[in-house]
């Protein structure tokens, strides 16, 4: 599938944020915004990211908008790292940016941008659903991040993966209040090598149910 992409600059909390827009084809009527993290920055994440990039497929294929942003310091963003802090910041300016109150807005992030988007969640109530792939547990193992938000999360994770098992993830997610799924994907890795198909097919399911529609959702 093809993405309809177009690059722009969001106003962010130390300069611009370098964004792109992948829209569905020829849709009349968005059915949301999907928000989407990318990795950490210090070690080449960025919005072109495969895995964030292969998000963007599945919510516009259901006929959302997808927007994947730099954070700062990365690409055309202005700033620098800021130990994740800051980055939090401009994922709450993207999510300010989109104007449309009447389309749901759902986070989705990869590895560090999981961790982001997951904290996003907790301090901005326009947040409908969040997708966490790839949970770092290795570097944020304290669970209070994963406890945080209340909306619907979806957690995927490898079987293999190298900072934080999919195992060890469900000893933290089993506890939390509801709603939250969890789906480890057997055998994959990290960076989902070889799995992608099924991660995505996986996230394609959750949100084409449209969890936060569901009661308690």
């Amino acid at each position: 599938m093809n993405l309809h992409t177009r690059r722009i600059t969001l106003a962010g909390p130390v300069g611009q944020l370098e964004a792109t827009i992948d829209d569905p084809a020829a849709a009349a009527v968005l059915r949301g915004i999907a928000v989407l993290c990318h990795p950490h920055p210090l070690h080449g994440g960025t919005l072109d990211n495969k895995v964030v990039q292969t998000l963007a497929r599945v919510f516009v294929q259901l006929g959302y908008r997808a927007v994947r942003f730099n954070f700062r310091g990365v690409g055309g963003s202005h700033g620098a790292w800021d130990e994740g802090r800051g980055e939090v910041d401009d994922a709450l300016a993207v999510v300010g940016a989109q104007r449309d109150a009447a389309l749901p807005l759902v986070l989705g992030g990869f590895s560090f941008g999981s961790v982001v988007a997951l904290r996003v969640a907790a301090r901005d109530r326009r947040v409908r659903a969040v997708a966490a792939l790839g949970f770092p547990l290795v570097r944020f193992g304290d669970a209070a991040t994963l406890r945080a938000p209340s909306q619907p999360r979806l957690f995927v994770q490898g079987e293999r993966d190298q900072f934080g098992p999919g195992e060890s993830l469900r000893a933290l997610v089993e506890p939390l209040p509801p709603p939250r799924e969890l789906v480890v994907i057997p055998g994959a890795s990290h960076f989902f090598d070889g799995q992608l198909d099924a991660m995505q097919s996986t996230v394609s399911a959750w949100a084409a149910r449209r969890p936060w529609e569901e009661p308690g959702g």
